[in-house]
């Protein structure tokens, strides 16, 4: 992943980009620029590559062919946000975030208060390990208000979450572009922004 200062307003120039899982060829010469504030969902079926797009963008996989360039400046500002919550049971709800916090860098939110942003206020001093599916993820969101990252990679944030899980989860969103993030979303479900979205549709599995 190639790093440097941006030129423009534009934070990732993708061009060219093949990815391919199992000899099965996912993403073929994509060509991608977001800029600042802006929002991209990306969409398809099982097996069509969402992850492994993410992934890729976040330096985890290697494409086959093609080039990724984020810029971002020197300091971390890429937060992968994926389908595991990577909760310690026995960690307060406070312990987790403020491990998170020494972890990415803090953020201006401090744990109590994204705890209460993401409706677990109050349970600061509870056991990860005694919160319900829903409530973990609500947990896990509470790590991207901690640590300011300019980039969010969300994978399914929604999934285990209710109707009011899903439009918290697009407020967040909000809030983090209108501050000049950008928020790029695999997701199967419908999120209700308040500002348009870009789409990316990929194929169906071949």
């Amino acid at each position: 992943m190639d790093e440097g200062q941006p030129k423009s307003a534009g934070l990732l120039e993708v061009s060219g980009l093949t990815l391919s899982r199992g000899g099965r060829v996912l993403i073929d010469e994509m060509n991608l620029a977001l800029s600042a504030g802006q929002t991209l969902l990306v969409r398809g079926p099982n097996g069509a590559g969402k992850s492994s797009l993410l992934l890729a963008l976040a330096g985890v996989l290697r494409p086959e062919a093609g080039r990724i360039a984020w810029h971002l400046g020197e300091q971390p500002q890429i937060h992968y946000f994926g389908h595991a919550t990577a909760l310690k049971p026995h960690l307060t709800l406070a312990e987790t975030l403020n491990f998170w916090r020494a972890v990415n860098g803090p953020g201006d939110i401090r744990p109590a208060a994204a705890l209460e942003q993401v409706g677990l206020g109050g349970l600061d001093a509870i056991e990860a390990g005694h919160l319900s599916a829903g409530q973990g993820k609500r947990l896990a969101l509470a790590r991207l208000l901690v640590s300011s990252r300019k980039v969010w990679l969300l994978d399914e944030p929604t999934a285990s979450l209710d109707t009011e899980g899903h439009a918290l989860v697009a407020q967040l969103i909000d809030a983090h572009t209108a501050s000049g993030g950008i928020a790029i979303v695999a997701t199967h479900d419908e999120l209700t922004l308040g500002q348009p979205a870009q789409t990316l549709a990929l194929g169906a599995a071949r």
